[in-house]
C-alpha cells in the first residue's frame, strides 16, 4: 500500500476546486450567450459590420494628441447623446463619461478606451482599407477599443438588454502621456468602483496587473568648449557613452519580467563644439518595485563614476513614475475569474499575465480590482504603419459585451 504525501492531498485538494470553480464560472457565462436578448444584441454587431468599420476609421481620422483630445472627445460625445444612457458629462480632467443603469442589485463596472493617441499635433490621418486590414495612425491604439464600447452600448439597446449593475463608460484622456485622466478618474471614484476593465492592448487574453515604469533623464555636466579646445575638459559625450555601455551590461532579470532601455540622446547642438550637457534618458520597467529600486541605484553608481573620471558632476531628472500595480488576491478575484470565462466561452485559451501597461494600473493603485483587454489584433501600434485586421473586431466586440453582462449581471427575470 502507498502513502500519499499530505502536501501532495492538498495540492490536489485545491486543484480540483480551482477546476470546479473554473467551471461554474464558465456555466454561468454560457448561459448568457445562449439566452435569447443576448442572441439579438450579438446579431445586432453581425448585420452592422460596415456601419461599424465605418464609424471605427471616422474617429480614427480626428487626430487626438494627448492633452489635444477635445475635438475627438466632442464627436464621441454627439454619438452618445443618440444612446439610451442616463448620465452623459465631462469630469475635470477632460475624461466623457457615459452611465447606462442597472435595475440594482449588481456590481458597477467601469469600461475605460482612451481617446488620446501619440502622434503629432496637425497630422493629416487618412485610413484606408485592403486585403482584410484597415491602415492609419491611432486605428489600433486605442480607436478599436472606442469602437467596440459604442458598438456594445448600442447592441444592448436594441436587444432592451437591463443589467442589474450599473455600466459606467469612460473616454479617458492622456493615456499615452501619463495616465492623468484615469488617474484622476480612479482616484475621484475610489470607493464607488467594484470592477474597473481597462480596453487596450490585448484581444485573446488579459492582465490582471500593472507593471513598474520609471522614465528618467541622465545629464552629464561639464565645461564644454571648442572643438580645438585643450582636453581635458573633454566633451560631456564622453562619459555619457562610456555610462551607456556598462548600464547596457547591467543584468536585467526576465523574471520578474524587467526592460531597461535607451531610446533618447542629447548633446551638444553644434558640430564644433564639446558638449556642456550631454544627457540620455532610460526607461526601467519590472513587475517588482524592488527591481526597479536596483537597476535605478547601479545605474546612479555607474553615472557617479563616470562622471567623477572626468570631473564633472550629473544631474537626474525623474521624467514619470508609475510603481508596479499589484493587487494582492486579484489573480484569483471575481473580476479575473468572470473574465477568463468569458474569453473560454469565446473560444480564447487565454493568457493571462501581470505585466499590463495602460489605465488598469491606475485603478489597482487605487486598489480598485481591474484588468486590461482588447477588442481586436493589431500591428505597428504607435507607428504611421498602424494597422488592424477588420473581422477579427467583430468577434472581440461581441467578447466586450459578453464581458459587460457577465460583470453587471443580467437582469433577466426584470425584462
Amino acid at each position: 500500500m502507498y502513502k500519499v504525501a499530505p502536501g501532495l492531498v492538498l495540492c490536489l485538494l485545491v486543484s480540483s476546486l480551482a477546476l470546479s470553480q473554473g467551471a461554474q464560472y464558465l456555466d454561468r457565462v454560457k448561459a448568457i450567450q445562449s439566452d435569447p436578448q443576448f442572441s439579438t444584441a450579438n446579431d445586432y454587431i453581425d448585420k452592422n459590420h460596415d456601419s461599424i468599420l465605418k464609424e471605427w476609421i471616422a474617429i480614427t481620422e480626428i487626430n487626438a494628441p494627448s492633452k489635444q483630445e477635445q475635438e475627438r472627445a466632442k464627436y464621441i460625445e454627439s454619438l452618445l447623446r443618440k444612446y439610451k444612457l442616463q448620465d452623459i458629462r465631462f469630469d475635470a480632467a477632460g475624461n466623457l463619461i457615459g452611465v447606462r443603469k442597472g435595475v440594482g442589485g449588481g456590481p458597477i463596472t467601469v469600461f475605460d478606451a482612451h481617446m488620446d493617441t501619440v502622434f503629432q499635433p496637425g497630422l493629416k490621418i487618412k485610413a484606408t482599407v485592403r486585403d482584410g486590414r484597415v491602415y492609419a495612425p491611432g486605428i489600433g491604439d486605442d480607436t478599436r477599443n472606442i469602437e467596440a464600447l459604442l458598438t456594445t452600448i448600442r447592441a444592448l439597446d436594441a436587444a432592451k438588454i437591463k443589467t442589474k449593475g450599473d455600466l459606467v463608460f469612460v473616454f479617458t484622456t492622456d493615456e499615452e502621456a501619463g495616465m492623468s485622466g484615469a488617474k484622476f478618474f480612479t482616484k475621484e471614484n475610489k470607493g464607488k468602483v467594484d470592477y474597473y476593465v481597462a480596453l487596450d492592448g490585448g484581444y485573446e487574453g488579459f492582465t490582471y496587473a500593472g507593471i513598474g515604469i520609471n522614465w528618467y533623464r541622465h545629464h552629464f555636466i561639464g565645461p564644454g568648449g571648442h572643438t580645438r579646445s585643450r582636453t581635458p575638459p573633454y566633451s560631456a559625450t564622453l562619459p555619457l557613452s562610456r555610462a551607456i555601455n556598462r548600464i547596457y551590461e547591467l543584468k536585467v532579470p526576465t523574471n520578474p519580467s524587467s526592460n531597461l532601455n535607451i531610446g533618447m540622446l542629447g548633446g551638444s547642438e553644434v558640430v564644433n563644439a564639446k558638449a556642456s550637457d550631454a544627457w540620455f534618458s532610460v526607461d526601467l520597467r519590472s513587475t517588482d518595485n524592488a527591481v526597479i529600486a536596483d537597476l535605478e541605484k547601479k545605474i546612479a553608481a555607474i553615472l557617479d563614476e563616470e562622471a567623477k573620471r572626468v570631473g564633472m558632476t550629473v544631474k537626474t531628472d525623474l521624467i514619470s513614475s508609475s510603481p508596479a500595480a499589484v493587487l494582492p488576491g486579484n489573480r484569483d478575484s471575481e473580476l479575473v475569474k468572470i473574465a477568463e470565462a468569458v474569453h473560454r466561452a469565446m473560444g480564447f485559451e487565454p493568457p493571462i499575465g501581470n505585466a499590463g501597461s495602460n489605465n488598469s494600473s491606475a485603478a489597482l493603485l487605487q486598489g480598485i480590482t481591474s484588468i486590461s483587454t482588447g477588442a481586436g489584433p493589431c500591428n505597428d501600434s504607435h507607428a504611421l504603419t498602424e494597422n488592424c485586421e477588420i473581422e477579427p473586431l467583430y468577434k472581440g466586440i461581441k467578447k466586450m459585451l459578453l464581458l459587460e453582462v457577465a460583470l453587471a449581471g443580467l437582469a433577466s427575470d426584470l425584462r
